[in-house]
Formats: C-alpha cells, structure tokens, sequence
C-alpha cells in the first residue's frame, strides 16, 4: 500500500483536468445529476463523494477519498475507442490504489436504491481493505 504523502502525491490533479472538471460540473448528465443527488451531503453511509473530480490527468465522475473509490457512469457513450481509454484509466487507477465501479446510466434511472447499495458494500469493502492495510504497516 502506498503511503498517504505518496498517494497525495500521485493522484494530485493536472491543471488540465482541474480547469475540465468544473466545466463538467455544471453540465452533469441527467443521470449524473440523479446519482449526485443521492450522494451530496454525505447521505450515503456518512461517506464524502466528490462530483466531477479531477484526479491525476483523468476526471472521476463520483470520488470517495475516504474509500479511495472512483463510481463511474456509463452511458451511451462508453462505447467503441472510448472503451480502450476506460481501460487505461482504470488500470491507471488499480495501479494507486483507486477501485473503479461503473454503473449503467439506465440502472440510474430505473433502479436507483439497487445502485446505491451496491455503491455502498464497494465503500465498505474498500474501507475494510485500507483497514487492513493500515494495520500492516
């Protein structure tokens, strides 16, 4: 496991995608806007999520620092060349730590409550893992 300086470190945010980042913000998907809802303000589990969050070069459509757990919509346009870039960020962020959970926009709009939960057990599990990991060191 990577120190927390180190972490800091590795994850701290280009100019690029800080500046990308607040433009998405205020052009959220109506899915993204329905998930942001249910997340803001702690409402999950106590849990801190960022919408829109820039880390490294690469911005995170939902970002628990607690949890280090990056929760990524997809939609109609995860499709094609842009799954080859899904798969390096990804890799990018399993390389530091950062587990990465993609939800279908549809179950957004349709099953909501079933995304929040599964959400939440991929917190929870995360937290167990840096737990674990904490008291290694």
């Amino acid at each position: 496991m990577l120190d927390p300086r180190s972490y800091r470190e590795r994850t701290s945010p280009t100019q690029h995608a800080s500046r990308l980042a607040k433009e998405l913000r205020r052009n959220l998907t109506p899915p993204e806007k329905r998930l942001w809802v249910a997340l803001k303000g702690k409402k999950l589990g106590g849990l801190a999520f960022r919408t829109q969050s820039p880390v490294g070069q690469y911005i995170a459509d939902f970002y628990c620092h607690a949890a280090r757990l990056v929760v990524e919509v997809d939609g109609r346009t995860h499709a094609g060349d842009q799954l080859e870039h899904d798969h390096q960020r990804d890799s990018w962020m399993r390389e530091r730590g950062i587990r990465v959970l993609r939800v279908q926009a549809t179950d957004i709009r349709t099953n909501l409550d079933g995304v929040l939960r599964t959400i939440q057990r991929a917190a929870e599990e995360q937290l167990d893992v840096r737990e674990r990991e904490e008291q290694q060191e």
